[in-house]
């Protein structure tokens, strides 16, 4: 996709996908009955540039630069437009053509699902807990928008290339946390999406290697990968983060985290992406849940509240504050944020007071909580975990009057 967009234009992105669709089934009819070709990428690309001129002359819309591209001899093709750097530099146009500013977040993220990750509309409806349809109108709109836009298929340069770079790193953030923290009602990690925004910011970070914003960003993704095979057991059941087994956490990804951190220390100024991987990277650092200095990162997240004012970080810096004056403290804070209409139907609110009460051994209070939180639609891994923990409060209330005798 990215390759035939760069030879066509990104006016023709819905011309290019519709190519790589009949090139692919063009392969499927072809190698079944003469085997895979020895350079199946360049085969597959010479049949999809041929079947594209056809639809361009046809449509007699071809372009100068097109008709050089194609009069040259298809036969070198492979050897000369499918190095390496050629096809890198056409992904790597790709994403500044996703995040055009004139499309909206969502619309991004969509385009760049469907075109540089090869989703499906169902798997990018899925991917941002919506419908086809929904996604369908999303892309069609985004694609004439840079069709009638004129959107150039090219990296920024000067002032719009700040603008643009601050559009892509947005983009690849959501990406990344909504691999990580998935809406998705079937899994807690999406480990596709979060790997495939992984490779997008090493794209784009091995090409703006002085942009130590961006080295801050790949980080923090580092830090969080890392920690993938503990957060889930082996029955898919969540598992708390100071109940994690940290022999399970990948030390060679903290190590290339830590590398890129230290990249980002030279920054002119401060970015959320520094003050999100210092608070990952000390996690990862800490030889154990209770060695954690949370002060240090209490004092990270009221920074980061400071550039990025969020009732979200509230509520981190509540759940923190539980380690530094007690859970009562913290409760106090979770209770004004119940206050916050931005955070009425975040379902975690609930299910942090409730796992907090559990503490304190107010079991009654707990399932108040927890059965909140579920009546809040939680994903199916979530609300098993919340579940969980209410049969566990019914059980401590049941063996708590057995012990005093009450019927």
């Amino acid at each position: 996709m990215a390759i035939l967009t760069r030879l066509f234009g990104s006016a023709h992105i819905q011309l290019a996908e519709d190519v790589v669709q009949d090139t692919l089934i063009s392969a499927l009819e072809y190698w079944s009955i003469n085997g895979t070709p020895s350079n199946p990428t360049g085969w597959l690309v010479q049949v999809a540039k041929r079947k594209a001129f056809n639809v361009l002359k046809r449509n007699k819309i071809m372009q100068t630069h097109q008709v050089e591209i194609f009069s040259g001899d298809s036969d070198n093709v492979s050897d000369t437009i499918f190095l390496e750097d050629e096809i890198k530099d056409s992904q790597l146009r790709m994403i500044f053509t996703c995040c055009y500013p004139s499309l909206t977040v969502k619309s991004q993220i969509a385009l760049t699902l469907k075109t540089l990750c090869g989703f499906g509309v169902s798997e990018v409806a899925s991917a941002l807990l919506t419908t086809t349809s929904t996604i369908n109108k999303k892309l069609y709109r985004a694609k004439t928008t840079i069709r009638d836009s004129e959107a150039p298929f090219d990296i920024p340069q000067g002032k719009e290339l700040g603008a643009r770079l601050e559009a892509v790193s947005l983009t690849l953030y959501l990406f990344f946390n909504e691999g990580y923290n998935s809406s998705s009602n079937n899994s807690l990690i999406r480990k596709e999406l979060c790997l495939e925004a992984i490779r997008l910011t090493k794209l784009v970070v091995d090409h703006f290697a002085e942009n130590q914003k961006l080295c801050a960003l790949l980080a923090l993704m580092c830090f969080h990968t890392a920690r993938f095979d503990a957060r889930i057991d082996d029955h898919g059941a969540i598992v708390l983060f100071e109940d994690q087994n940290r022999a399970l956490w990948n030390q060679e990804i903290i190590h290339i985290g830590m590398q890129y951190l230290q990249k980002s220390t030279e920054a002119p100024s401060l970015s959320t992406y520094h003050i999100e991987a210092r608070i990952a990277a000390e996690h990862c650092l800490s030889k154990s849940f209770e060695l954690t200095d949370w002060q240090h990162i209490y004092d990270q997240y009221a920074l980061l509240e400071k550039l990025k004012p969020n009732p979200v970080i509230k509520l981190n810096l509540a759940i923190i504050q539980s380690k530094l004056q007690g859970l009562e403290s913290s409760l106090k804070m979770l209770d004004e944020l119940t206050s916050s209409k931005a955070l009425k139907d975040y379902h975690l609110l609930p299910a942090t007071q409730g796992v907090f009460h559990m503490k304190l051994n107010n079991y009654s209070e707990a399932i108040e909580y927890l059965e909140k939180a579920l009546q809040l639609k939680p994903s199916l891994t979530e609300s098993t975990f919340i579940q969980v923990k209410i049969s566990e409060c019914k059980e401590n209330l049941q063996n708590h009057s057995k012990h005093f005798g009450i019927n």
